[in-house]
């Protein structure tokens, strides 16, 4: 029984810190719109997350990843970042 209740502990310890940890990296991240279309983020299913150097990027789609790689100062202004080489 106490091995049971302890386990039951731990696993309940150790989701609530995976929720958290989940929760915290979406409450850090800026904009409710894609950098590059505009669009809402979660619209057309889930966002497309990229890291571009140290900086977390959010797209509506994998077609805008195309756009924001072919110049991403142009859209990491938008996240008042300036571009760092990867």
């Amino acid at each position: 029984m106490k091995t049971s209740l302890l386990a039951l502990i731990v696993l309940t310890s150790a989701l609530l810190g995976a929720v958290a940890s989940a929760a915290d990296s979406h409450a850090t991240y800026p904009l409710t719109t894609c950098v590059v279309s505009g669009e809402k983020l979660g619209e057309m299913g889930a966002p497309v997350v990229i890291k571009h150097g140290e900086t977390e990027v959010q797209f509506c789609c994998n077609g805008c990843v195309k756009k924001f790689n072919a110049d991403p100062a142009k859209y990491l202004s938008k996240l008042g970042k300036k571009e760092t080489s990867q």
